[in-house]
């Protein structure tokens, strides 16, 4: 693989009327060159339109950037070489290297992109959890956290489930909906706004007691789970694994779990919230046995609407988002674009954390249960050779700069672009330019100016 090295560029000619940005860096992402660093651009023409950064404009504080491990991303690096595959996890994990992906998530048992549906105990009734075991994940799971951890040591990890052991839910199955992917009968089926887990305090107890299984277990591997989120997706009828609460049923069960996770010292966020409701949101917020135990918020999908003004009703609530829209198994330049859109609105919004789906896929990103997605990196498993694609890239412009701890700067409306002042006092701006054709950019500082041209069709950072 190439190695590119950052050139440091000191631009000491001042304009007539303004001083010149120290410009110290900059990279350019486009679909034919993926990843440039240091390369010069002309300057702008009279019709450049401008950026100003107000550094006294400070948002929330950014936690970090992070991707979400699963069984079929541990599979898809399992095809390579001992050499690429540990290429591929320095790029993403390494401080300083790559991606630096520091806040990341996995699951709690099978999720969507499991080889297949397991739960850490299937024993019937088993409330004390006497067969609950992790084994499983020691195949392909626990090792690919394990190495990722190995690169630093120093990542916070979250977990939740996709769906509670299939005895805990009142159809005793993994699915919500029938399909041809599963064996669901008709009669089976659940719907959203309907308490999918069987609402009796022994099973509540029970699943709280997994979840603390589960968090010393994974200690007992050297992986510490710093936080977790009660349900994936709670309001989600799937084909494959998910289990629909309501937001009573949801505070029930905090008021179980967040007794077991305060003693085990891992923090309770409320999420991940895939749906534009904040009443349902608000219901367990206030609720005043669960809603003490809650940290936090995590946004998804659709969730992204309720944002806004959950962050506006609670200012002093953790903000994350959880998993970002995984597109088509295509990969393409207009996923790209709509990523960026994405994370413009969350971080815009008060995020503090921002996680990418898959880690890696195999080519075309299919499914266990048939759905196609994206990821990071992609691999041919016939030639047992990778890729990073574009969303990489566009991640990489972002998490590579930004140092845990920094601050957004607020932009104003409508601005095609995102800033940040890191801890070291260092300005980051990540700008796109989706057009075909270069776009030229004048970039404001107060009394200091910045005149440049960006490539077509690509991602820019600069750091002043």
């Amino acid at each position: 693989m190439k190695k590119f090295w950052i050139v440091f560029l000191a631009l000491g000619v001042l304009a007539a009327c303004h001083p010149v940005l120290k410009w110290q860096e900059y990279v350019s992402s486009t679909m034919e060159i993926p990843w440039q660093v240091g390369v010069p651009m002309p300057a702008a023409g009279d019709s450049a339109r401008c950026i100003e950064i107000r550094p006294d404009s400070v948002g929330q504080t950014i936690r970090g950037f992070g991707v979400s491990f699963s069984e079929l991303s541990a599979h898809s690096l399992g095809q390579l070489s001992e050499a690429d595959r540990a290429a591929v996890l320095d790029e993403l994990f390494v401080p300083g290297q790559g991606a630096n992906l520091i806040f990341n998530r996995t699951p709690v048992g099978a999720n969507d992109f499991s080889l297949d549906w397991y739960s850490y105990d299937e024993v019937d009734r088993d409330f004390g959890m006497e067969h609950f075991s992790v084994s499983h994940d020691e195949q392909w799971l626990i090792p690919l956290i394990k190495e990722a951890l190995r690169r630093n040591p120093e990542m916070t990890i979250w977990a939740s489930p996709w769906c509670p052991p299939s005895w805990m839910k009142y159809n005793h199955h993994y699915a919500m909906r029938p399909a041809k992917v599963n064996d669901l009968p008709e009669s089976g089926r659940g719907y959203e706004g309907r308490d999918m887990f069987i609402q009796e305090e022994e099973y509540l107890e029970a699943y709280a007691l997994y979840f603390e299984k589960y968090i010393q277990a994974y200690r007992e591997h050297g992986i510490d789970i710093a936080m977790v989120m009660p349900q994936n997706e709670p309001n989600s009828d799937q084909n494959f694994p998910s289990c629909c609460w309501t937001s009573a049923g949801l505070a029930r069960f905090i008021s179980h779990l967040g007794p077991r996770m305060e003693r085990q010292g891992v923090d309770v966020w409320f999420g991940t919230c895939e749906r534009p409701k904040v009443a349902l949101i608000d219901s367990v917020l206030t609720d005043p046995v669960a809603g003490k135990y809650i940290k936090g918020v995590g946004f998804q999908w659709a969730g992204r609407s309720a944002l806004p003004v959950v962050r506006e009703r609670y200012p002093g609530m953790g903000l994350m988002m959880t998993e970002q829209e995984c597109g088509n198994g295509r990969n393409d330049w207009s996923g790209a674009i709509h990523a960026w859109g994405l994370m413009k609105h969350y971080l815009s919004n008060g995020v503090g954390a921002y996680d990418y789906w898959n880690l890696s896929l195999l080519e075309n990103g299919l499914s266990r249960w048939g759905w196609r997605q994206n990821s990071l990196v992609t691999v041919d498993p016939e030639r047992h050779t990778f890729r990073y694609t574009i969303e990489f890239y566009l991640l990489k412009h972002v998490s590579h700069y930004v140092q845990p701890g920094a601050q957004l700067l607020r932009l104003p409306a409508g601005t095609d672009a995102l800033a940040f002042r890191n801890p070291d006092g260092r300005i980051v701006l990540v700008a796109a330019n989706p057009e075909k054709q270069p776009q030229d950019l004048v970039v404001k500082c107060g009394r200091r100016e910045q005149s440049l041209s960006l490539p077509a069709c690509s991602f820019n950072t600069l750091v002043f």
